[in-house]
Protein backbone atom coordinates (compact mmCIF):
# COMPACT_ATOMS: atom_id res chain seq x y z
CA UNK A 1 0.00 0.00 0.00
CA UNK A 2 1.35 3.49 -0.81
CA UNK A 3 2.50 5.56 2.40
CA UNK A 4 3.49 8.76 0.82
CA UNK A 5 4.16 10.00 -2.37
CA UNK A 6 6.15 13.06 -3.97
CA UNK A 7 5.69 13.69 -7.23
CA UNK A 8 7.93 15.70 -9.72
CA UNK A 9 8.26 17.09 -13.16
CA UNK A 10 11.21 18.41 -14.95
CA UNK A 11 11.26 19.92 -18.28
CA UNK A 12 14.37 20.43 -19.89
CA UNK A 13 16.65 18.71 -22.50
CA UNK A 14 15.26 15.05 -20.96
CA UNK A 15 11.50 15.10 -19.77
CA UNK A 16 11.57 13.20 -16.61
CA UNK A 17 8.48 11.88 -14.58
CA UNK A 18 9.70 10.60 -11.16
CA UNK A 19 7.27 9.28 -8.44
CA UNK A 20 8.22 7.76 -4.86
CA UNK A 21 5.65 6.12 -2.60
CA UNK A 22 5.51 2.45 -1.64
CA UNK A 23 2.96 -0.13 -2.21
CA UNK A 24 2.49 -3.72 -0.13
CA UNK A 25 4.41 -5.72 -2.21
CA UNK A 26 7.67 -2.88 -2.83
CA UNK A 27 8.45 -2.10 -6.79
CA UNK A 28 12.21 -1.77 -7.62
CA UNK A 29 13.01 1.24 -9.28
CA UNK A 30 13.14 0.92 -13.23
CA UNK A 31 13.60 3.21 -15.73
CA UNK A 32 12.40 3.55 -19.45
CA UNK A 33 13.78 5.86 -21.73
CA UNK A 34 12.83 5.49 -25.84
CA UNK A 35 13.94 7.79 -29.03
CA UNK A 36 12.27 9.12 -31.34
CA UNK A 37 14.10 10.60 -35.01
CA UNK A 38 11.69 12.93 -34.91
CA UNK A 39 11.37 15.23 -31.56
CA UNK A 40 8.74 14.54 -29.36
CA UNK A 41 6.72 17.82 -29.10
CA UNK A 42 4.60 17.35 -26.49
CA UNK A 43 3.73 15.16 -23.77
CA UNK A 44 0.36 16.04 -22.00
CA UNK A 45 0.77 19.54 -23.37
CA UNK A 46 4.56 19.51 -21.75
CA UNK A 47 7.33 20.67 -24.54
CA UNK A 48 9.69 17.49 -24.80
CA UNK A 49 13.17 17.08 -26.37
CA UNK A 50 14.24 13.69 -27.97
CA UNK A 51 13.97 11.32 -24.66
CA UNK A 52 11.62 11.18 -22.51
CA UNK A 53 12.59 9.15 -18.95
CA UNK A 54 10.15 7.45 -16.78
CA UNK A 55 11.69 6.72 -12.80
CA UNK A 56 10.21 5.52 -10.44
CA UNK A 57 10.65 3.66 -6.95
CA UNK A 58 6.99 3.50 -6.95
CA UNK A 59 4.51 6.15 -7.18
CA UNK A 60 1.56 7.94 -5.82
CA UNK A 61 -0.20 6.38 -9.24
CA UNK A 62 0.92 2.62 -8.73
CA UNK A 63 3.96 1.26 -10.52
CA UNK A 64 1.52 -0.45 -13.00
CA UNK A 65 -0.13 2.76 -13.55
CA UNK A 66 3.45 4.01 -15.03
CA UNK A 67 3.83 0.85 -16.77
CA UNK A 68 1.03 1.65 -18.48
CA UNK A 69 2.01 5.12 -19.59
CA UNK A 70 5.30 3.02 -20.44
CA UNK A 71 3.51 0.85 -22.74
CA UNK A 72 1.34 2.90 -24.51
CA UNK A 73 3.84 5.66 -24.91
CA UNK A 74 6.52 3.58 -26.53
CA UNK A 75 5.20 2.41 -30.16
CA UNK A 76 3.97 6.37 -30.34
CA UNK A 77 7.16 7.83 -29.47
CA UNK A 78 8.54 5.71 -32.71
CA UNK A 79 6.33 6.70 -35.46
CA UNK A 80 4.22 10.04 -37.29
CA UNK A 81 0.72 10.09 -35.52
CA UNK A 82 -0.89 11.75 -38.43
CA UNK A 83 -3.74 13.69 -36.13
CA UNK A 84 -1.44 14.33 -33.33
CA UNK A 85 1.97 14.90 -34.72
CA UNK A 86 4.32 13.38 -31.86
CA UNK A 87 2.25 12.82 -29.17
CA UNK A 88 3.08 10.97 -26.05
CA UNK A 89 -0.12 9.98 -24.75
CA UNK A 90 -0.99 7.44 -21.65
CA UNK A 91 -3.72 5.10 -22.46
CA UNK A 92 -6.87 6.44 -20.35
CA UNK A 93 -10.21 4.57 -20.38
CA UNK A 94 -12.13 4.90 -17.11
CA UNK A 95 -14.69 6.91 -15.81
CA UNK A 96 -14.86 8.34 -12.52
CA UNK A 97 -17.50 10.56 -11.15
CA UNK A 98 -17.07 12.86 -7.74
CA UNK A 99 -20.03 13.58 -5.98
CA UNK A 100 -19.42 16.87 -3.81
CA UNK A 101 -16.67 18.24 -6.10
CA UNK A 102 -16.92 21.59 -4.74
CA UNK A 103 -16.25 20.95 -1.47
CA UNK A 104 -13.14 20.84 0.68
CA UNK A 105 -12.37 17.02 0.65
CA UNK A 106 -13.88 17.30 -3.39
CA UNK A 107 -10.93 20.15 -4.86
CA UNK A 108 -7.97 18.51 -4.19
CA UNK A 109 -9.73 14.52 -5.08
CA UNK A 110 -10.54 15.82 -8.11
CA UNK A 111 -7.42 17.54 -9.17
CA UNK A 112 -5.83 14.72 -7.92
CA UNK A 113 -8.03 12.33 -9.77
CA UNK A 114 -7.37 14.27 -12.78
CA UNK A 115 -3.55 13.32 -12.76
CA UNK A 116 -3.96 9.69 -13.14
CA UNK A 117 -3.18 8.46 -16.84
CA UNK A 118 -6.04 5.34 -16.30
CA UNK A 119 -8.71 8.19 -16.21
CA UNK A 120 -10.14 9.17 -19.44
CA UNK A 121 -13.54 11.08 -18.08
CA UNK A 122 -13.71 13.28 -15.02
CA UNK A 123 -17.54 13.66 -13.69
CA UNK A 124 -17.20 15.81 -11.34
CA UNK A 125 -21.10 16.71 -9.44
CA UNK A 126 -22.34 19.44 -6.67
CA UNK A 127 -25.41 21.27 -5.45
CA UNK A 128 -23.70 24.62 -6.80
CA UNK A 129 -20.20 26.15 -7.43
CA UNK A 130 -19.16 23.00 -9.26
CA UNK A 131 -19.08 24.46 -12.44
CA UNK A 132 -16.01 27.06 -11.73
CA UNK A 133 -13.81 23.74 -10.21
CA UNK A 134 -14.35 22.25 -13.89
CA UNK A 135 -13.55 25.08 -15.70
CA UNK A 136 -10.42 25.35 -13.56
CA UNK A 137 -9.53 21.64 -13.49
CA UNK A 138 -9.69 21.40 -17.36
CA UNK A 139 -7.28 23.49 -18.07
CA UNK A 140 -4.30 20.71 -16.86
CA UNK A 141 -2.99 19.24 -19.58
CA UNK A 142 -3.45 15.27 -18.84
CA UNK A 143 -5.60 13.55 -20.68
CA UNK A 144 -9.00 13.15 -19.24
CA UNK A 145 -12.21 14.89 -20.41
CA UNK A 146 -13.81 17.19 -17.16
CA UNK A 147 -17.76 17.88 -17.09
CA UNK A 148 -19.48 19.72 -14.53
CA UNK A 149 -22.76 18.90 -13.27
CA UNK A 150 -25.13 21.02 -11.11
CA UNK A 151 -27.94 20.10 -9.15
CA UNK A 152 -30.26 16.96 -8.69
CA UNK A 153 -31.64 17.23 -12.19
CA UNK A 154 -27.92 16.61 -14.01
CA UNK A 155 -26.71 13.58 -11.20
CA UNK A 156 -28.33 10.62 -13.47
CA UNK A 157 -25.93 12.27 -16.41
CA UNK A 158 -22.86 12.69 -14.12
CA UNK A 159 -22.99 8.70 -13.04
CA UNK A 160 -23.89 7.00 -16.71
CA UNK A 161 -21.26 5.01 -17.79
CA UNK A 162 -19.05 5.42 -14.36
CA UNK A 163 -16.71 3.09 -13.39
CA UNK A 164 -16.09 4.16 -10.33
CA UNK A 165 -17.84 6.80 -7.99
CA UNK A 166 -16.53 8.73 -4.89
CA UNK A 167 -18.50 10.32 -2.48
CA UNK A 168 -16.92 12.91 -0.52
CA UNK A 169 -20.60 14.82 -0.17
CA UNK A 170 -21.96 16.17 3.48
CA UNK A 171 -20.65 18.58 6.11
CA UNK A 172 -17.44 18.55 7.57
CA UNK A 173 -16.73 17.69 11.56
CA UNK A 174 -16.64 21.45 13.25
CA UNK A 175 -14.74 21.92 17.05
CA UNK A 176 -16.78 19.54 19.56
CA UNK A 177 -18.84 17.86 16.71
CA UNK A 178 -18.49 14.39 17.07
CA UNK A 179 -18.66 11.71 13.95
CA UNK A 180 -22.07 11.18 15.86
CA UNK A 181 -23.51 14.68 15.30
CA UNK A 182 -22.44 14.41 11.81
CA UNK A 183 -25.11 11.18 11.28
CA UNK A 184 -28.12 13.14 11.14
CA UNK A 185 -27.01 15.70 7.65
CA UNK A 186 -24.86 13.85 5.99
CA UNK A 187 -27.03 10.47 6.34
CA UNK A 188 -29.72 11.58 4.27
CA UNK A 189 -27.53 13.55 1.67
CA UNK A 190 -25.64 9.96 0.99
CA UNK A 191 -28.69 7.78 0.96
CA UNK A 192 -29.99 10.29 -1.89
CA UNK A 193 -26.57 9.65 -3.33
CA UNK A 194 -26.29 6.22 -3.43
CA UNK A 195 -30.15 5.58 -4.79
CA UNK A 196 -28.73 7.69 -7.89
CA UNK A 197 -25.69 5.24 -8.09
CA UNK A 198 -27.81 2.20 -8.21
CA UNK A 199 -30.15 3.77 -11.13
CA UNK A 200 -27.70 4.75 -13.36
CA UNK A 201 -23.98 2.87 -12.48
CA UNK A 202 -24.99 0.29 -10.26
CA UNK A 203 -22.01 -2.27 -11.44
CA UNK A 204 -19.71 0.97 -10.72
CA UNK A 205 -16.84 0.49 -7.73
CA UNK A 206 -18.23 2.93 -5.09
CA UNK A 207 -16.23 4.19 -2.92
CA UNK A 208 -17.94 6.55 0.55
CA UNK A 209 -16.11 9.11 1.96
CA UNK A 210 -18.84 10.76 3.69
CA UNK A 211 -18.91 10.52 7.71
CA UNK A 212 -19.73 8.80 9.92
CA UNK A 213 -18.28 6.22 7.40
CA UNK A 214 -18.92 3.46 10.26
CA UNK A 215 -22.86 4.24 9.33
CA UNK A 216 -22.82 5.54 5.91
CA UNK A 217 -21.46 2.40 4.61
CA UNK A 218 -24.89 0.15 5.75
CA UNK A 219 -26.65 3.03 4.59
CA UNK A 220 -25.34 2.20 1.10
CA UNK A 221 -25.66 -1.07 1.68
CA UNK A 222 -28.92 -0.96 2.85
CA UNK A 223 -30.30 1.52 0.12
CA UNK A 224 -28.69 -0.67 -2.91
CA UNK A 225 -30.56 -4.16 -1.29
CA UNK A 226 -33.34 -2.32 -1.73
CA UNK A 227 -32.78 -1.16 -4.79
CA UNK A 228 -31.89 -5.18 -5.74
CA UNK A 229 -28.67 -4.08 -6.98
CA UNK A 230 -26.74 -4.41 -3.90
CA UNK A 231 -22.76 -6.22 -5.04
CA UNK A 232 -21.02 -6.53 -1.32
CA UNK A 233 -17.65 -6.80 -3.51
CA UNK A 234 -18.27 -3.16 -4.95
CA UNK A 235 -18.92 -0.91 -2.12
CA UNK A 236 -16.07 0.65 -0.10
CA UNK A 237 -15.51 2.55 2.77
CA UNK A 238 -12.58 4.59 2.49
CA UNK A 239 -10.62 4.37 5.04
CA UNK A 240 -7.37 4.68 3.63
CA UNK A 241 -6.65 8.21 5.43
CA UNK A 242 -5.90 5.82 8.63
CA UNK A 243 -3.07 4.05 6.85
CA UNK A 244 -1.88 6.86 5.46
CA UNK A 245 -1.82 8.54 8.81
CA UNK A 246 0.19 5.17 10.40
CA UNK A 247 2.69 4.87 8.41
CA UNK A 248 3.76 8.61 8.49
CA UNK A 249 3.37 8.41 12.63
CA UNK A 250 5.24 5.41 12.75
CA UNK A 251 8.06 6.38 10.34
CA UNK A 252 8.46 9.80 12.09
CA UNK A 253 8.86 8.40 15.62
CA UNK A 254 10.99 5.03 14.51
CA UNK A 255 13.14 7.04 12.06
CA UNK A 256 12.39 4.94 8.48
CA UNK A 257 11.94 5.45 5.04
CA UNK A 258 8.32 6.46 4.32
CA UNK A 259 8.22 4.79 1.46
CA UNK A 260 9.08 1.40 3.50
CA UNK A 261 6.17 1.67 6.26
CA UNK A 262 3.30 -0.15 5.73
CA UNK A 263 0.92 -0.28 9.07
CA UNK A 264 -3.24 -2.51 8.87
CA UNK A 265 -5.32 -0.36 10.20
CA UNK A 266 -8.22 -2.79 11.09
CA UNK A 267 -11.98 -2.04 12.61
CA UNK A 268 -13.80 1.06 11.78
CA UNK A 269 -13.09 4.46 10.95
CA UNK A 270 -13.67 6.85 13.99
CA UNK A 271 -12.14 7.07 17.22
CA UNK A 272 -11.13 3.67 19.17
CA UNK A 273 -12.64 1.98 16.14
CA UNK A 274 -9.83 3.05 14.32
CA UNK A 275 -7.14 -0.03 15.30
CA UNK A 276 -3.56 0.47 13.96
CA UNK A 277 -1.60 -2.85 14.07
CA UNK A 278 1.35 -2.20 15.19
CA UNK A 279 2.94 -5.52 15.82
CA UNK A 280 2.16 -6.11 12.14
CA UNK A 281 4.02 -3.49 10.70
CA UNK A 282 6.60 -4.15 7.94
CA UNK A 283 9.66 -3.63 8.32
CA UNK A 284 9.28 -5.94 11.85
CA UNK A 285 9.62 -3.47 14.23
CA UNK A 286 9.66 -3.18 17.84
CA UNK A 287 7.78 -0.58 20.12
CA UNK A 288 7.69 -0.11 23.60
CA UNK A 289 4.30 -0.39 25.55
CA UNK A 290 4.46 3.50 25.85
CA UNK A 291 5.28 4.09 21.89
CA UNK A 292 2.13 1.18 21.37
CA UNK A 293 -0.21 3.48 23.72
CA UNK A 294 1.46 6.67 21.84
CA UNK A 295 0.92 5.58 18.54
CA UNK A 296 -2.41 4.35 18.84
CA UNK A 297 -3.96 7.27 20.37
CA UNK A 298 -2.59 9.42 17.96
CA UNK A 299 -3.78 7.78 14.87
CA UNK A 300 -6.97 7.08 16.72
CA UNK A 301 -7.38 11.13 17.18
CA UNK A 302 -5.50 12.19 14.25
CA UNK A 303 -8.73 14.00 12.88
CA UNK A 304 -9.50 15.76 15.77
CA UNK A 305 -5.58 16.92 15.87
CA UNK A 306 -6.57 19.09 12.27
CA UNK A 307 -9.80 19.81 13.32
CA UNK A 308 -8.35 21.46 16.71
CA UNK A 309 -5.01 23.02 14.80
CA UNK A 310 -7.49 24.91 11.75
CA UNK A 311 -9.44 26.48 14.91
CA UNK A 312 -12.72 26.04 13.34
CA UNK A 313 -12.09 26.84 9.70
CA UNK A 314 -12.04 22.74 8.56
CA UNK A 315 -11.16 19.04 8.79
CA UNK A 316 -8.87 16.92 7.24
CA UNK A 317 -9.56 17.28 3.79
CA UNK A 318 -6.27 17.70 1.83
CA UNK A 319 -4.96 14.79 3.58
CA UNK A 320 -8.15 12.75 2.81
CA UNK A 321 -8.52 13.53 -0.64
CA UNK A 322 -4.67 12.23 -0.73
CA UNK A 323 -5.96 9.17 0.86
CA UNK A 324 -9.29 8.98 -1.57
CA UNK A 325 -7.21 9.71 -4.83
CA UNK A 326 -5.03 6.52 -3.54
CA UNK A 327 -7.62 4.36 -2.92
CA UNK A 328 -9.02 5.60 -6.37
CA UNK A 329 -5.80 4.69 -8.17
CA UNK A 330 -5.85 1.14 -6.46
CA UNK A 331 -9.49 0.84 -8.01
CA UNK A 332 -8.67 1.69 -11.53
CA UNK A 333 -5.03 -0.40 -11.41
CA UNK A 334 -7.25 -3.12 -9.98
CA UNK A 335 -9.75 -2.71 -13.05
CA UNK A 336 -7.46 -2.67 -15.39
CA UNK A 337 -6.19 -6.02 -14.41
CA UNK A 338 -3.20 -5.56 -11.82
CA UNK A 339 -3.56 -8.61 -9.70
CA UNK A 340 -1.51 -7.40 -6.70
CA UNK A 341 -3.68 -4.58 -5.49
CA UNK A 342 -4.02 -4.53 -2.25
CA UNK A 343 -5.45 -1.73 0.32
CA UNK A 344 -7.54 -1.12 3.46
CA UNK A 345 -11.37 -0.46 3.55
CA UNK A 346 -14.45 -1.11 5.21
CA UNK A 347 -16.30 -3.10 3.36
CA UNK A 348 -18.95 -6.45 4.15
CA UNK A 349 -16.79 -8.60 5.69
CA UNK A 350 -17.11 -12.06 7.48
CA UNK A 351 -13.41 -11.29 9.59
CA UNK A 352 -15.61 -10.89 12.57
CA UNK A 353 -19.09 -11.01 13.96
CA UNK A 354 -19.62 -7.59 12.40
CA UNK A 355 -21.66 -7.35 8.86
CA UNK A 356 -18.67 -4.86 7.95
CA UNK A 357 -15.29 -4.56 9.19
CA UNK A 358 -12.13 -2.28 8.24
CA UNK A 359 -9.60 -4.55 7.45
CA UNK A 360 -6.96 -5.26 4.31
CA UNK A 361 -8.04 -6.44 1.20
CA UNK A 362 -7.57 -7.69 -2.14
CA UNK A 363 -8.68 -5.73 -4.70
CA UNK A 364 -9.57 -7.01 -8.54
CA UNK A 365 -11.43 -6.60 -11.43
CA UNK A 366 -14.95 -7.57 -9.62
CA UNK A 367 -13.93 -5.32 -6.65
CA UNK A 368 -12.76 -7.11 -3.18
CA UNK A 369 -11.37 -10.67 -4.31
CA UNK A 370 -10.03 -11.36 -1.00
CA UNK A 371 -10.13 -10.55 2.84
CA UNK A 372 -7.01 -10.87 4.49
CA UNK A 373 -7.33 -12.79 7.18
CA UNK A 374 -4.22 -12.94 8.70
CA UNK A 375 -3.36 -9.28 9.92
CA UNK A 376 -5.93 -10.49 12.85
CA UNK A 377 -4.10 -13.83 13.55
CA UNK A 378 -1.10 -13.47 16.56
CA UNK A 379 -2.52 -10.02 17.93
CA UNK A 380 -0.30 -8.93 20.97
CA UNK A 381 -2.65 -8.35 24.03
CA UNK A 382 -3.10 -5.08 23.45
CA UNK A 383 -4.11 -4.83 20.33
CA UNK A 384 -6.94 -8.12 20.94
CA UNK A 385 -8.27 -6.06 24.11
CA UNK A 386 -8.53 -2.74 21.51
CA UNK A 387 -9.74 -5.32 19.39
CA UNK A 388 -12.67 -6.33 21.79
CA UNK A 389 -13.22 -3.01 23.29
CA UNK A 390 -14.30 -1.12 19.37
CA UNK A 391 -16.55 -3.79 18.77
CA UNK A 392 -19.94 -2.53 20.90
CA UNK A 393 -19.20 0.87 19.42
CA UNK A 394 -18.91 -0.32 16.06
CA UNK A 395 -21.89 -2.89 15.98
CA UNK A 396 -23.86 0.33 17.11
CA UNK A 397 -23.03 2.29 14.45
CA UNK A 398 -23.68 0.13 11.63
CA UNK A 399 -26.71 -0.47 13.10
CA UNK A 400 -27.93 2.98 13.32
CA UNK A 401 -27.41 3.65 9.71
CA UNK A 402 -29.51 0.08 8.68
CA UNK A 403 -31.88 0.87 10.65
CA UNK A 404 -32.25 4.93 9.20
CA UNK A 405 -32.67 3.55 5.98
CA UNK A 406 -35.11 1.12 7.32
CA UNK A 407 -37.59 3.87 8.60
CA UNK A 408 -36.85 6.21 5.51
CA UNK A 409 -38.66 5.12 2.37
CA UNK A 410 -36.15 4.41 -0.66
CA UNK A 411 -36.86 6.41 -4.07
CA UNK A 412 -38.40 4.28 -6.90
Amino acid sequence: MAATAATTLSVGSTTSLGCKGSSISQSKAFGVKFNSKNNLRTFSGLKAATNVNCEAESSFLGKESVAVLKQSSTPKAQKENKEYGNIVQPQASYKVAILGASGGIGQPLALLVKMSPLVSELNLYDIANVKGVAADLSHCNTPSKVSDFTGAAELANCLKGANVVVIPAGVPRKPGMTRDDLFNINANIVKTLVEAVADNCPDAFLHIISNPVNSTVPIAAEVLRRKGVYDPKKLFGVTTLDVVRANTFVAQKKNLRLIDVDVPVVGGHAGITILPLLSKTKPSTTFTDEEVQELTVRIQNAGTEVVEAKAGAGSATLSMAYAAARFVESSLRALDGDSDVYECAFVQSDLSELPFFASRIKLGKDGVEALISSDLQGLTEYEQKALDALKPELKASIEKGIGFVQKEPVAA
